[in-house]
């Protein structure tokens, strides 16, 4: 499973890169983007996932 941004609902919080930036960047839009997707810390990306305050991130 890889981690996969709602581009539409992400309102770039930033949470996401602070709790995970080895997976998780802002981009020059504003919003988030995974910049990882495998061989990532699975449980670093869960909290991140938890402390997304619009819900944006999921596995998939």
């Amino acid at each position: 499973m890889k981690p996969v941004i709602e581009k539409e609902t992400c309102i770039g919080c930033g949470v996401c890169e602070s709790v995970c930036p080895e997976v998780f960047k802002m981009m020059d839009d504003g919003k988030a983007d995974a910049i990882k997707t495998s061989g990532y810390d699975e449980s670093a990306v869960k909290d991140a996932i938890d402390q997304c305050p619009v819900q944006a991130i999921s596995l998939k």
